[in-house]
C-alpha cells in the first residue's frame, strides 16, 4: 500500500505524497473533466471514433491519463454500475492507480438537450428545477436532493453537475427551466437544501459533489440569447444588478459547495474585463476566490480552449472576448485567471507545454492538482471504488423514489385561472390535445372530436422559435414567448367551442394572454406527465405550485424591461408568485 491509500492518514499528508509522486503530465491529466461514453450493455467503448474526442476508453485514461469524466448517456442501473466498476479498473491499472470521478448533467427530470441535461430514463423523475422552485419548500428541495444523492452513488456517479442557480430575470433565456426561477431569496433558500441533501449526512464517501453554476449569476444575457452560442455571448446588467445575481453563490458556498463552474458569458458595461467569465482573473480569483473566500475548485463551463465537430457541425470554442487566442493562450489566459479544470475536452499537452516553457509556474499547476485530489480523498474514492450492480437495480428508480417524484410532480403544477370548471367530476366526454388517449381514457370517456366533447384538455410547449445552424441550437429553445398569430386562432378557437382546461410548459416565461382569457381553466406546468395534470384536473391531486417568474403579456413589455432584475415588465398577465388554491 502506498502511504496515499492509507485512509488512518490525515487528507492533507496523503494529497501531499501523491502529489510529489505525479509527473507534469500526470497532473496534467487532472486538470481535464470530459466526455465519456458507455455501451448498452455496460462495457466501455473501445471502438475508435465510437465518442466524443474519438479515443478508445483505455486509450483516455491509460494514454491520456484523464481522470475526471462526465457520462454521456446512460442506461439499466446494473448496466451503469458494471461500466463504472471497469472504467475504475482500468484507471487502478495506471501507474498511481488514481480512482476516476465521474460526473453528470441533471437526469432526473424531463429535459433532453445534450448542452444541459438528460431525461430520467431509469431514475426517478421529477419536475425541472422551476418545478421544485413553484413548490417552494425547501424540505422537499432536500429530499430531491438526497434522492438522487442515493440514485448517483448507486451507480458511480460523484459529482453533479448542477444544481444551476442562475436567476430567471430575463425571461427569453433557453435555460430558464434548469433554474429555481427569478428570485434570489427562494433560490438562495433553495440551493441550500439542495447542497445538504447531496451531501447527506457529513461530506464523505456517501456524498456526492455539487458543481454549482453558473458564476457569478448566468441569466441576464442579451436579448435573451444563450452563451453556448456567439451570438448570445454578451450578458448585460441594464438594472444594475450585478450583485443580486451574487446572492444565490453566497448562500451555495456557505452551505459547503465544493465546486463552482464560472457562466460562458462575457459581461459588457460592468467596469469588469470584457472576456468570458472563465477567462476573468477579477472574478474568478479577485471575486469568488478573494471576495468570497472559495477555495473549491473552479471548472470551466465546456469547451472554451478548442472548436468541436460533432458531425457535420464545426462548433466553435466558447471562448468569448478571448476568440483571437490560440487554445495555448486561452489555457493561459484561463490558469491565470484562476481556473483549476478544463471542462469538456482533453488537451493535456497545453497544460504540459505551458509549464515546460516557464509561461504558467509548475507550483501553480500543483495548487489546482491539490484541489482536485483533496476532492476525490474526501469523498472516499480511494477507499470506496466500485458501485454494487445489483444494489443498483434496487435502488435506482425504486417504487419509493418514483412516488416521491411524481407527487413533486403533481405538487409543482401552478393553477392560473380557474372558471369553476376545476376540479372535473364524474366521466364526461373528453376531447384531448398534448395528451396520450390510452391515458386519459383512465378518467373520462375519450372522443375523437370536440363536437363531441364534453370538456378538452390541450396540452401545449411552451411557444419559442426554431434556430438552425448548429448541433446545439435545435435543443436550445429561444426566441420570442408568443405563439404565431395563426396558432393563438386556432387555440382560442378551441377554446371558444368546448370549455378547455390549458396545461402550458413553462420551460420559459410564455405570453400567452388570449389563452388565459379563453381557458376555461389554465396550469402552468414544468416537467410532468399526463397522469400528473390529470390527476389534478379531475380532483386526484391537489396543484401548489406558485410561478417562480412572471407571465409577461407581450414580446413588446418584454423587450422594454431590464435583463437582470427579476418581475421587470410592465403589466404581467400573472405575476411572480401567482398561484390559485383548489380543493380536491
Amino acid at each position: 500500500m502506498h502511504p496515499y491509500q492509507d485512509p488512518s492518514r490525515p487528507t492533507g499528508d496523503r494529497v501531499a505524497d501523491l502529489l510529489s509522486r505525479m509527473t507534469l503530465e500526470e497532473k496534467a491529466g487532472l486538470m481535464f473533466h470530459t466526455m465519456l461514453a458507455m455501451n448498452d450493455d455496460g462495457t466501455p467503448v473501445e471502438e475508435p471514433g465510437a465518442q466524443p474526442g474519438g479515443r478508445t476508453t483505455t486509450e483516455m485514461l491509460q494514454g491520456g491519463l484523464l481522470n475526471h469524466f462526465n457520462l454521456l448517456g446512460g442506461g439499466a442501473p446494473a448496466a451503469m454500475a458494471r461500466w463504472h466498476n471497469r472504467v475504475q479498473e482500468i484507471a487502478a491499472d495506471t501507474r498511481l492507480g488514481i480512482p476516476v470521478t465521474l460526473s453528470t448533467d441533471p437526469r432526473h427530470a424531463f429535459t433532453d438537450n445534450p448542452g444541459a441535461g438528460l431525461p430520467s430514463g431509469a431514475f426517478s423523475r421529477w419536475p425541472e428545477a422551476t418545478g421544485l422552485a413553484a413548490i417552494g419548500d425547501p424540505d422537499e428541495v432536500r429530499r430531491h436532493a438526497d434522492i438522487v444523492r442515493r440514485e448517483y452513488l448507486a451507480v458511480g456517479l460523484r459529482v453533479a453537475l448542477h444544481p444551476q442557480i442562475d436567476l430567471a430575470t430575463e425571461p427569453r433565456w433557453p435555460r430558464v427551466s434548469g433554474t429555481f426561477g427569478a428570485s434570489a431569496e427562494l433560490t438562495s433558500r433553495l440551493v441550500a437544501a439542495y447542497i445538504e441533501g447531496m451531501r447527506g449526512p457529513a461530506f464523505g464517501p456517501e456524498s456526492v459533489a455539487c458543481m454549482v453554476k453558473h458564476f457569478p449569476g448566468g441569466g441576464p444575457q442579451r436579448d435573451g440569447e444563450d452563451p453556448h452560442f456567439p451570438y448570445g455571448r454578451e450578458q448585460v446588467y441594464p438594472g444594475g444588478a450585478f450583485d443580486y445575481h451574487l446572492e444565490p453563490f453566497r448562500a451555495a458556498l456557505a452551505a459547503g459547495a465544493t465546486q463552482v463552474m464560472p457562466s460562458y458569458g462575457m459581461p459588457v458595461g460592468t467596469g469588469y474585463e470584457e472576456v468570458g467569465f472563465g477567462f476573468n482573473e477579477r472574478v474568478i480569483t479577485g471575486l469568488l476566490r478573494g471576495g468570497l473566500g472559495f477555495d473549491g475548485i473552479v471548472c470551466t463551463d465546456w469547451c472554451l480552449l478548442n472548436e468541436t465537430r460533432i458531425g457535420p457541425f464545426l462548433e466553435p470554442a466558447k471562448a468569448w472576448g478571448a476568440e483571437h487566442l490560440t487554445p495555448l493562450e486561452r489555457a493561459e489566459k484561463a490558469l491565470r485567471a484562476g481556473v483549476d479544470q478544463f471542462g469538456g475536452e482533453s488537451c493535456p499537452e497545453l497544460v504540459v507545454e505551458l509549464a515546460r516553457s516557464g509561461r504558467i509556474p509548475e507550483d501553480r499547476i500543483d495548487a489546482s492538482v491539490r484541489r482536485l485530489l483533496r476532492e476525490k480523498f474526501r469523498l472516499g474514492l480511494f477507499e470506496h471504488r466500485y458501485a454494487d450492480p445489483d444494489r443498483a437495480e434496487e435502488i435506482v428508480g425504486n417504487a419509493g423514489f418514483a412516488a416521491a417524484g411524481n407527487a413533486a410532480q403533481r405538487r409543482s403544477l401552478t393553477l392560473l385561472t380557474n372558471k369553476d370548471v376545476l376540479p372535473v367530476g364524474d366521466r364526461p366526454r373528453l376531447y384531448v390535445e398534448g395528451v396520450d388517449p390510452g391515458r386519459a381514457a383512465a378518467y373520462a370517456e375519450v372522443v375523437d372530436s370536440p363536437d363531441r366533447a364534453d370538456l378538452a384538455v390541450l396540452r401545449l410547449p411552451a411557444p419559442f422559435e426554431p434556430r438552425e445552424g448548429g448541433f446545439f441550437e435545435t435543443f436550445f429553445h429561444s426566441g420570442s414567448l408568443e405563439f404565431p398569430p395563426d396558432r393563438v386562432r386556432e387555440i382560442v378557437e378551441l377554446l371558444d367551442r368546448l370549455p378547455t382546461v390549458v396545461a402550458i410548459n413553462l420551460e420559459r416565461p410564455a405570453a400567452v394572454p388570449e389563452i388565459a382569457a379563453h381557458a376555461a381553466a389554465l396550469i402552468g406546468e414544468y416537467g410532468a406527465s399526463d397522469e400528473a395534470v390529470l390527476d389534478v384536473v379531475f380532483g386526484r391531486a391537489r396543484p401548489e405550485g406558485r410561478l417562480p417568474f412572471e407571465l409577461p403579456r407581450s414580446m413588446a413589455e418584454v423587450e422594454g424591461s431590464r435583463s437582470d432584475v427579476p418581475g421587470d415588465t410592465a403589466d404581467p398577465v400573472f405575476p411572480l408568485g401567482h398561484g390559485l388554491s383548489l380543493e380536491t
